[in-house]
């Protein structure tokens, strides 16, 4: 080879490694209540138009129901038993000190790794060997920051007269929530509440904000950029304008109030994150008209992370990037709003472990498909790795969709996996370990040390509201027994056939 030739030779290696930037936008107990999964009542323009893109999928399914495990599992590539995080206070490098983050694995290949508002799930859990500079948090008056004391203040009386019901709860106490005074209950907080503020006065649009000032000052270099938007999260509160977009839209929500027949009662629960606010009942249903309030709420908080989501692709077309950058939005989990007489959360049921997810990327074949191929957020990391010509690192726990952007309709996973812990009565401590096929749900509950066993199943053909846990009923024995055992055989049995891992590759 001729000198000459040499440095050729490596410039085009280097374009053939990072050649695509990365915008990971993550949502904080988003649905997929979106108009692009067929939600008639959203109104979410600026996600519809990335759908239009790119590539949406369908049943996309997280690792566990609430923020910390799945974000984690998301982030790392791994599920909640290799990470040891089951809860929000556990950090995964006590358990896996040497794992290898997707934001820290792209700054090995030089990528300038920047994050802005909820990634990881709170400023103490974050991981610092993930990104190339300190990660970005709003505080905002939502969460009692004494950064906007002033701000409130000046603008109390509007606020009053426009909605802000809270005034006489609400104190300002810098980095928490305030607890109840004697003859008080929960956070001193309301549920929901529609504020005459802007987008920027509260956190999800100073996130965006100061990300698309980074955005800019990136410009030039590669990157891979995480925005974590915290709306739709409760409280639900968000710019009244928002609110007013579904004053006159009678929201078709709910279509099955009632637990499943059949279904072990702990694997429900009693609402324990709404029941914090001062508003909501301490025990017994949600009455009607406050499931009402807070149906048009969460939609309204939607509607304003949409907005925000808006600026961040307009931004990157305003800069020239959106030809050069992969854009990822994902909700953490997915969220109950009165199913089954649940609202958040924390269970193994379809509406909390289903999750929206797009992906678009420059040069992708084919824009504004669908793929109903069953896929898991650990199956991001691989992807995106994929997508932007980066080595796929080994021991990861997901599998790359590429191939689903070549041919969404083709041959994919045979199941994917949930799980959450819960108290079993009379028992102790167990986990409900989920399996999601393209027809069924099935469900074990087990406890360490112990021979109980707790099984449902739920057929979405014939029962996609999951009315009825089936799984005791005779005729359906012979499935059970194979059910039980392809989720003992776990994800590995369960690989696409173009996994190299795959007995079928």
């Amino acid at each position: 080879m001729g000198v000459a030739a040499a440095p050729l030779l490596a410039q085009r290696r280097k374009a053939q490694i990072g050649d695509k930037n990365v915008l990971f936008i993550v949502v904080d107990d988003l649905r997929p209540t979106l108009r692009c999964y067929g939600d008639p009542d959203a109104i979410t323009p600026n996600i519809d138009r990335l759908a239009a893109d790119g590539l949406t999928f369908t049943r996309a399914y997280c690792q566990q129901a609430v923020c910390s495990p799945s974000r984690t599992s998301m982030m790392t590539g791994l599920r909640p038993d290799t990470t040891g995080v089951h809860d929000l206070e556990t950090h995964f490098r006590r358990f896996v000190p040497n794992a290898v983050t997707l934001p820290q694995h792209f700054r090995k290949y030089g990528y300038k790794t920047t994050a802005f508002g909820k990634i990881f799930h709170k400023p103490e859990l974050d991981d610092f060997p993930s990104w190339s500079e300190a990660p970005w948090i709003a505080d905002n008056a939502a969460w009692g920051s004494a950064e906007n004391a002033e701000f409130v203040r000046a603008k109390w009386d509007q606020l009053e007269a426009d909605g802000w019901k809270s005034t006489e709860r609400f104190y300002f106490e810098p980095d928490k929530r305030t607890p109840a005074k004697p003859g008080e209950r929960g956070w001193n907080m309301l549920s929901w509440e529609a504020r005459a503020v802007e987008d920027d006065d509260l956190a999800d649009g100073k996130a965006a904000s100061a990300a698309i000032a980074a955005l800019r000052r990136l410009k030039g270099e590669r990157f891979f950029m995480g925005v974590g938007f915290l709306k739709p999260h409760l409280p639900f509160r968000a710019p009244k304008k928002y609110f007013d977009l579904y004053k006159d839209i009678a929201i078709n929500g709910n279509r099955n109030p009632f637990p499943p027949a059949g279904a072990p009662r702990f694997a429900l629960h009693n609402n324990p994150e709404l029941r914090g606010y001062s508003d909501i009942p301490p025990d017994g249903p949600i009455p009607g008209e406050k499931g009402k309030e807070l149906l048009r709420a969460y939609y309204a908080c939607v509607s304003y992370m949409d907005a925000q989501v808006g600026r961040l692709l307009d931004a990157l077309d305003e800069l020239g990037l959106a030809d050069s950058t992969a854009v990822v939005l994902v909700g953490d989990h997915g969220y109950h709003l009165g199913e089954h007489g649940l609202w958040n959360k924390q269970t193994n049921f379809e509406n909390a472990v289903r999750t929206p997810l797009i992906v678009r990327y420059p040069g992708q074949r084919g824009k504004g498909r669908k793929t109903s191929g069953l896929t898991e957020l650990t199956d991001i990391y691989p992807s995106l790795c994929q997508i932007c010509r980066l080595p796929i690192p080994d021991g990861l726990e997901g599998s790359t969709f590429g191939p689903l952007f070549e041919d969404p309709e083709r041959i994919w996973k045979r199941a994917v996996f949930s799980q959450y812990p819960r108290e079993i009565p009379g028992i102790g401590p167990g986990m409900g370990y989920s399996m999601r096929t393209n027809r069924f749900r099935y469900t074990e509950w087990r406890a360490p040390g112990s021979p109980y066993k707790s099984v449902e199943l739920y057929d979405y053909v014939e029962d996609p509201y999951e009315t009825e846990n089936i799984a005791s009923q005779p005729r359906n024995a012979s499935l059970v027994n194979g059910l039980s055992g392809m989720l003992q055989e776990g994800w590995r049995n369960a690989l696409p056939p173009t996994d190299p891992r795959s007995g079928s590759s």
